[in-house]
């Protein structure tokens, strides 16, 4: 049995807003989005970033929204994809940072306030 990660999804109030911002200032391609469903899908290479909205009515999703994901997406000069999302407005936690197995790491907010992880080498 073969397993092959597919998407891993984040959850929007924001969804009209928060699909903008990884298509128009992240720059990540988008695969699909249908505004009546409340999804889209932005390629990640092998795999993709789903954005899934959520009624903030329902506490048990909204709960989801805002928090840190946990998901790392790799890029190839991380400190000139740090200065371009930052030069665009986005909101950092704090600049990259070296970690102690040799990555670099930097924490960004979407409008959602759901904090991505973009690892870079230094």
């Amino acid at each position: 049995m073969a397993f092959t990660l597919y998407a891993v999804r984040i959850f929007s109030i924001k969804w009209t807003e928060t699909v903008a911002f990884y298509r128009d200032v992240v720059g990540l391609p988008v695969t699909f989005a249908d505004e009546d469903m409340g999804w889209a899908q932005f390629s990640l290479g092998s795999a993709n970033l789903g954005v899934e909205r959520c009624d903030p009515a329902d506490t048990e999703t909204a709960a989801l929204v805002g928090r840190f994901v946990g998901t790392s997406i790799a890029v190839e000069d991380i400190q000139s994809v740090y200065a371009d999302l930052l030069e665009k407005g986005v909101e950092f936690v704090g600049p990259p940072e070296k970690q102690p197995w040799g990555g670099v790491l930097a924490h960004f907010k979407d409008p959602d306030g759901n904090v991505q992880t973009l690892m870079g080498q230094p």
